[in-house]
């Protein structure tokens, strides 16, 4: 299997690791892209050698320009340097990779270009999910999740012959460092506790994310637009050992899990070689030494963020854009010490009760709805 990839954000966690993924696989690469660490991308554009790698920071591309001077590799910038590193020809696979909504419109670029997308960015599917399965559908372009608890639903279902068999997904929740904390003693977290998550290593903001359960909630609403199903259908269940990533219930009552380490290697490289199967770098799992599995139910009240999600996804239209804006600039204020941990769902709440929702939206809709739930979350 011969692919030639583009990664959007290589020098990140996703990226990073999608690289590896690459190189054990022996696949190419004709695109790089970052936001400003230009030490990282020099190392990374010398080792894979893509035609292209784009900088959103001109002060890094400046930069990285001067360190690929000897090359023939060329460096864009900014927004435009995204959207033609999503859309060059010679890659056939785009793993999206970015953080935030950023990702929405490189993500749009490719799948007018018909590639495959290797979708690691959820905020593409939260803020415009329908609108991008439309035109994925309109323009023949395939959506592979990479979020392992997706690429866990995705591959239980590769033997579903009618979506009607479905009686459940089921996402799992590893419950990030505070699971059994009561609301009282949330009200304390620090920057420092929320960044210890007990099984993944992922970059800042999905950790606290997956903290506050937040990133739960947001996944729920990944499921309904990817799979184009009903929160009815949709089931969340704490499970702290993170080794089953996933499950579907079908109408017989049978249930299919995915199971693995905790390694995203797995899912990347499933993204890249679906439908075949090949060997990886991922971390085999010994069911010999593995713990216990246990699962519970959610606290949805000490972790409102979790209740709010599931609660944008059932209003639908533009309140998931709305919680997704609020709810990254409400942790990116976390981050700063600007505000506690128990005020990220407050001001998620604020701009969900402030901001108007619209129904059936275009992609300006879209992007003015998180516009404005951002400038809320802000003050």
């Amino acid at each position: 299997m011969a692919r030639c990839i583009s990664v959007l954000g290589s020098t990140g966690s996703i990226g990073r690791q999608s690289l590896d993924v690459i190189a054990a696989c022996g696949m190419q690469v004709a695109a790089l892209t970052a936001n400003r660490d230009a030490a990282r991308m020099e190392e990374q554009a010398r080792a894979f050698s893509p035609a292209l790698v784009a900088m959103m920071d001109p002060a890094a591309a400046r930069e990285l320009r001067v360190r690929l001077a000897d090359t023939d590799i060329r460096v864009a910038e900014g927004a435009e340097g995204l959207l033609e590193a999503a859309s060059i020809p010679q890659a056939d696979t785009v793993i999206t990779a970015v953080m935030g909504i950023v990702g929405l419109e490189p993500t749009l670029a490719a799948i007018h270009a018909g590639k495959r997308i290797a979708l690691a960015n959820k905020e593409t599917l939260v803020c415009a999910g329908e609108l991008v399965m439309d035109e994925a559908q309109r323009h023949g372009a395939q959506i592979v999740p990479v979020d392992s608890e997706h690429s866990a639903i995705f591959q239980c279902l590769q033997g579903c012959t009618d979506r009607g068999e479905v009686k459940r997904l089921i996402l799992t929740a590893s419950g990030g460092p505070f699971f059994g904390w009561k609301k009282e003693q949330l009200a304390q977290v620090t920057v420092e506790q929320a960044l210890r998550h007990p099984n993944w290593s992922m970059g800042a903001k999905i950790t606290v994310d997956s903290a506050t359960l937040m990133n739960k909630g947001l996944e729920f609403i990944e499921a309904m637009r990817l799979y184009r199903l009903p929160p009815e259908k949709i089931s969340i269940v704490i499970h702290r050992e993170s080794i089953v990533h996933s499950l579907v219930e079908y109408c017989d009552n049978a249930i299919l899990a995915q199971l693995g380490t905790a390694d995203m290697r797995l899912p990347i490289q499933y993204a890249l070689t679906w439908p075949e199967r090949t060997a990886g770098p991922a971390t085999p799992l010994d069911l010999l030494s593995c713990p216990s599995l246990t699962f519970a139910s959610p606290d949805y009240e000490a972790f409102p963020c979790l209740s709010l999600a599931l609660s944008a996804a059932r209003t639908g239209g533009t309140a998931t854009a709305i919680l997704n804006g609020a709810n990254e600039a409400a942790v990116a204020r976390f981050l700063n010490r600007e505000i506690s941990f128990g005020q990220i769902a407050e001001l998620a709440a604020a701009a969900l009760e402030r901001v108007s929702v619209r129904q059936a939206p275009t992609l300006a809709d879209i992007l003015e709805a998180d516009r404005c739930a951002r400038e809320v979350a802000m003050k």
